[in-house]
């Protein structure tokens, strides 16, 4: 608990820092001072860019780690530069950044979007957190090699706990003990893949932290369509029985109750996308709106009250982190503990 408030200083001085140097370069221009826009400096921090922006310096030049951009067209083929080449508002082989999708136009003038395969910054967060997951499991496995499974130590002994929780409390609860085995790879994979990424989106830097990862929606429909993916292969004649003729149900109502049923298996998946992408993204939001309440009252005397409640958020983030992880695997060792059950007689 001793590193969550120097945490929350830590995203508070940086985000500061940051809205200040925008700020500077808004102010010290007399009449022609814009006014700051919220909306906008929580937006540049959340959405996915083919930059990584760190600060603006006062005489307006942005500092960023600029990404590769990798595309493809059919009638240029496959090309690969620095974001940098596009960046604001600049154009390169005909292609040019329109609010953060990348167009090119043809000689006859007309607007084509290529297929976008960049490494953005969602992108990076994703290769980081999948790295980070690799050193975690690679090193719990030389630790078991060396030190045998009845002597936790180091690593093992802060994973082990977890990874039992997720068999015991989740794939055995839901799933039953004589078929969760075939299906805790993916839901400890889903797991950690989320609470890495969550927490790495706490941390505010250096880059690849930062990142919005299971904030971005894309990202949670991938999550939520590997479920869906697994729950209907392993659906057993049962499932599919209840789905086309559920037991009980008058013939008449049939006509009625199957497309209902079948509404209900896109839902589920999308129920699981909306949940974390939408608990994720407002955490975020909320503590960049305290930040940025500073430079809308245009003072730093509100500072240490946005603190105060940034530390709050924080804490309250860093919960949210562990839950969200949790819900998103109880929930798709439910679903597919359904789709596999056996007939009870």
């Amino acid at each position: 608990m001793k590193t969550k408030p120097t945490t929350s200083i830590i995203i508070l001085c940086f985000l500061v820092f940051t809205g200040l140097t925008a700020f500077g370069q808004e102010g010290g221009h007399g009449e022609t001072e814009e006014k700051f826009n919220a909306s906008s400096f929580i937006m540049e921090h959340l959405a996915d860019s083919h930059e990584w922006h760190l600060w603006t310096k006062k005489n307006g030049e942005s500092v960023a780690i600029y990404l590769p951009v990798i595309l493809y067209s059919k009638d240029k083929g496959f090309d690969m530069f620095s974001s940098k080449k596009i960046a604001h508002g600049h154009e390169y082989n005909g292609y040019t950044l329109e609010e953060g999708v990348i167009v090119s136009v043809d000689e006859a003038g007309n607007v084509n979007t290529p297929l976008d395969m960049s490494i953005t910054k969602t992108v990076l967060g994703v290769f980081f957190s999948c790295f980070v997951g690799l050193l975690l499991f690679i090193g719990l496995s030389r630790s078991y090699k060396k030190t045998g499974i009845s002597h936790p130590r180091g690593i093992q002994s802060f994973l082990e706990p977890i990874i039992l929780f997720v068999r015991d409390d989740i794939a055995i609860s839901n799933i039953g003990k004589n078929k969760y085995e075939k299906f805790m790879p993916y839901l400890l994979t889903a797991f950690f893949f989320i609470l890495i990424n969550n927490i790495m989106g706490l941390i505010p830097f250096p880059p690849p932290f930062g990142a919005n990862v299971t904030g971005n929606i894309a990202v949670t429909m991938v999550l939520a369509l590997f479920t869906f993916v697994i729950t209907q292969i392993s659906g057993n004649k049962r499932y599919w029985h209840h789905i086309i003729a559920a037991p009980g149900v008058p013939l008449w109502l049939l006509p009625i109750m199957i497309p209902v049923e079948i509404i209900g298996l896109f839902s589920k998946p999308f129920a699981l996308m909306v949940r974390l992408f939408a608990n994720i993204m407002a955490g975020h939001i909320i503590v960049l709106s305290l930040v940025a309440l500073i430079f809308i009252f245009k003072s730093l005397a509100i500072a240490p009250v946005s603190a105060i409640f940034v530390v709050f958020m924080d804490c309250l983030e860093l919960f949210v982190a562990f839950l969200q992880a949790y819900v998103f695997t109880l929930l798709s060792a439910l679903f597919i503990g359904l789709a596999v059950e056996e007939e009870h007689h």
